[in-house]
């Protein structure tokens, strides 16, 4: 049985208490901590209240949020630069436009994404930017119970409103550039796919170029790691330990390859005379590093503006299209080249 609402459209405490077959006093201590419950049954209550789209009376929307409107974005992280300038260029055009902008980081996990989307909601949100196409259900069944307009990032949608482009094609880019050098053993270092229909999106196109070509990618080849330049060099320093190391790593950012960079010049491994890389999303570093980096270039402040002007069309009530590709290349730099003749 769906929840009784308020003229409002708001959860009430007695809607959880129903659902949970607990009294509103007991609802009320869980959530406000102002008396003692059962451990199981708070979690309980939480949970109901997670899943009914709950927010506290008197969590109304915040001081800043009472001067202007309010768009709010949920990265994965805020070390990652190409999320970092998507959100900067989002927030540049909302200003323009005459909105606040509400940032938050998930850390890859999908529980703590419905938390901090519900937070920005209660504090006023009136549209969201996530990244990737996958979520907890919750949040967007929260999103769409709450009438908040939304968008997924860095991704392309059949289901839901996006602005980026496809993972898979973007990464078979990478490996057809590979095989067309000459390149047969190629190593993969991915970020983390759990959680990460990016990275995995990424790691599928690089399988099927290769299979298109009579290959595939050794398990022993592929190492997945998050996105971290000491990463990237211990991955790295795995896959030359193999007793026939690939002549050629695919890295699934930036950070990883300059990781992995790192740890050839440390081994005295020549790039690309002995061992090519590549990345994936074309940080501005990229091109500044000796040798150049070959990479995959994401237009991420592109994808922010883009954003912004999308979700400011849908709280004005303009027809906006459901998908907005964004175009990305490949960079051919100096870190790759044809496989050493032995």
């Amino acid at each position: 049985m769906r929840p009784k609402r308020t003229p409002t459209g708001r959860v009430r405490v007695e809607d959880i208490a129903r659902a949970v077959g607990v009294s509103g006093a007991t609802v009320s201590r869980a959530l406000n901590g102002t008396g003692p419950v059962a451990p199981d049954v708070k979690s309980t209550i939480e949970a109901a209240a997670m899943r009914l789209g709950y927010i506290a009376q008197g969590t109304g929307r915040s001081a800043l949020a009472r001067q202007l409107p309010v768009i709010g974005a949920i990265i994965p992280h805020l070390e990652n630069p190409n999320f970092a300038a998507g959100a900067e260029a989002m927030q540049n055009s909302l200003r323009a436009a005459g909105y606040g902008f509400a940032l938050a980081s998930s850390g890859y996990d999908r529980k703590s994404e419905l938390e901090k989307v519900m937070a920005l909601v209660a504090h006023g949100a009136l549209g969201m930017m996530l990244v990737g196409a996958e979520h907890d259900p919750e949040t967007l069944r929260f999103l769409n119970q709450r009438n908040v307009p939304f968008v997924v990032t860095w991704v392309l949608s059949k289901e839901v409103p996006s602005v980026g482009f496809d993972n898979v094609e973007a990464a078979g880019r990478i490996a057809t550039h590979l095989l067309d050098l000459g390149h047969k053993r190629i190593g993969a270092i991915a970020g983390i796919t759990r959680d990460n229909d990016r990275a995995s999106g990424r790691l599928a196109g690089i399988r099927r170029t290769l299979a298109e070509r009579g290959l595939t990618l050794d398990q022993e080849a592929l190492i997945e790691r998050p996105y971290r330049i000491v990463e990237g060099q211990l991955a790295l320093r795995a896959l030359l330990g193999m007793p026939n190391p690939p002549t050629a790593v695919y890295c699934g950012n930036d950070m990883l390859a300059f990781g992995a960079l790192i740890e050839c010049a440390r081994q005295g491994i020549r790039v690309p005379q002995d061992m090519s890389i590549a990345g994936f999303d074309d940080l501005d570093f990229a091109s500044q590093i000796r040798p150049a980096l070959t990479t995959l270039h994401v237009p991420a402040r592109e994808i922010g503006e883009r954003t912004a002007q999308y979700l400011i069309a849908r709280l004005a009530g303009e027809p906006v299209p459901p998908t907005i590709e964004v175009p990305v290349g490949l960079m051919v730099r100096d870190t790759t080249a044809p496989p050493r003749k032995t």
